[in-house]
């Protein structure tokens, strides 16, 4: 097998880049972002005229800096525009019976800033006197699945 000359290793490092811009594009998950920055400093290696070697090692060395400085910088920048959805800020809240839950009886509610839910008891044979406080383990379909609340 012989060497591959400057021009074909251009071209491969530039489809690289693209394949992974293009990945990106469609995970949005910050992925391959950074491996697409390290195929862009081995082009520019290729341009300088150094070998392969050169750009295998340019193209592993800055992905990895790029990967390890930026990446947890970046998610904590994006994921802090994301706002949590009504469901998700209410796991772990405490929240006050307004109606026995007893889950044999398919009865319990909650109202939940501003909003009546369907409650239910984690354990089947706890019931939940009105205005017992509880806390929300999880929610399944739309009911909130709660346990007696204990101060920590």
């Amino acid at each position: 097998m012989g060497m591959i000359d400057a021009t074909t290793m251009m071209l491969i490092w530039l489809a690289l880049v693209i394949v992974l811009i293009v990945i990106e594009i469609f995970t949005v998950g910050l992925t391959t972002i950074w491996f697409a920055g390290g195929a862009l400093a081995a082009i520019v290696i290729n341009l300088l005229g150094l070998g392969m070697v050169w750009q295998i090692i340019a193209f592993l060395v800055v992905s990895g800096v790029l990967l390890f400085f930026t990446r947890p910088w970046a998610l904590k920048y994006i994921n802090s525009n994301r706002v949590k959805t009504n469901y998700e800020g209410v796991i772990g809240k405490v929240i006050r019976i307004t109606e026995i839950v007893d889950n044999m009886n398919q009865t319990g509610k909650a109202v939940v800033n501003g909003q009546e839910w369907s409650v239910r008891s984690e354990q089947d044979k706890v019931i939940l006197g009105e205005g017992t406080l509880a806390k929300v383990v999880k929610i399944e379909g739309v009911k909130l699945i709660v346990r007696v609340y204990e101060e920590e």
